[in-house]
């Protein structure tokens, strides 16, 4: 049976904590029997999970030994992420990595990880509101902020919430294949699978609500999105130059009018392949693609995964709940 030892710490995000044991506890052989045994672990005997999302009070079974012999070890998302892991949490980390434990983190995990050492020079991630200051914290990491999860073979990395399921799935079918995986999801009402490179569901360029003095050009652009907007029409909305109107984007969204409305344009596509039966011509057309191979080729690019498919993990979704009520 594989072990998994999974670290709880006072802040601990309580779904991070709760999704290995609930997924790599639903995956069973073909005889029935389960096929891992997961353990929560930490330096205390108590943690309080963190506050914004519920707070509550929760015992730790297992000490620090609970690394000893564990085949899989994951580190939940933690907050505040600036918050140090004790030391003997790094060493135990790091004693871990030497004897052959894989070692996963969800979400703000990776700055723990990080802090250990374990992400010097690879590649890794985390959420995407939180990259930013991963990449400045330690710089010797390469944080990739829109992927799900990040493979590097013995240290993985995800993006935190849903994608911590995905990453717990695609472990399992690493190790036991991808039957056992796609029963897995199906048990916890999940598609099959979703690639690690695909992007996590947050815009792919900085889209902020509030906080900019751009709000009424970004409302008035996603009120237009299906037509073909030329930035010299954008910048006549806006009563500016087109340079004054590419300053202030690139100052306020870290980006260019053009690259905030392809954004808009792929959001808007994901909208309506999760909520209608819009078919993809169409969908280019209403989103100001034009020709349905061009909403093919941004989407594949921003998104990192086609329509299509795009459709078939949210379809799927929803066909499992409906099956479970």
């Amino acid at each position: 049976m594989t072990t998994v030892a999974v670290l709880a710490l006072d802040g601990v995000m309580g779904f991070d904590l709760m999704v290995p044991s609930q997924v790599f506890g639903s995956a069973a052989g073909i005889d029935g029997w389960p096929l891992y045994e997961t353990r929560i672990f930490g330096p205390a005997k108590w943690v309080t999970t963190e506050a914004q999302f519920g707070s509550c009070r929760l015992e730790v079974p297992w000490g620090m030994e609970a690394l000893s012999g564990a085949d899989i070890v994951v580190v939940p998302g933690h907050s505040p992420a600036s918050i140090p892991a004790p030391a003997a949490v790094l060493d135990g980390l790091v004693g871990a990595a030497e004897a052959g434990s894989q070692i996963v983190s969800i979400c703000t995990g990776a700055f723990i990880l990080a802090a250990s050492g374990l992400l010097d020079g690879s590649r890794a991630t985390t959420h995407w509101r939180c990259a930013d200051e991963l990449a400045a914290r330690f710089p010797a990491v390469e944080v990739e902020p829109n992927v799900l999860f990040v493979d590097n073979g013995q240290v993985l990395t995800c993006a935190g919430m849903a994608s911590g399921v995905d990453l717990c799935l695609h472990l399992i079918q690493r190790q036991y294949g991808a039957a056992v995986a796609a029963e897995t999801a199906r048990r916890n009402l999940r598609p099959p699978h979703r690639p690690g490179s695909q992007t996590q569901y947050a815009e792919s360029v900085p889209y902020r609500l509030s906080g900019h003095t751009l709000q009424e050009i970004t409302r008035w652009l996603e009120a237009n999105l299906h037509r073909r907007l030329s930035i010299e029409e954008i910048a006549r909305y806006a009563e500016t130059s087109v340079r004054t109107l590419s300053r202030r984007f690139q100052r306020e969204l870290g980006t260019s009018p053009q690259q905030w409305l392809l954004s808009a344009r792929v959001r808007r596509a994901q909208q309506l392949l999760e909520t209608t039966e819009l078919t993809v011509d169409q969908i280019a057309t209403s989103c100001g693609f034009g020709p349905s191979e061009n909403l093919r080729y941004h989407f594949g690019r921003l998104a990192k995964v086609t329509p299509t498919a795009y459709r078939a993990g949210f379809r799927n979704t929803a066909t499992s709940v409906a099956r479970a009520h």
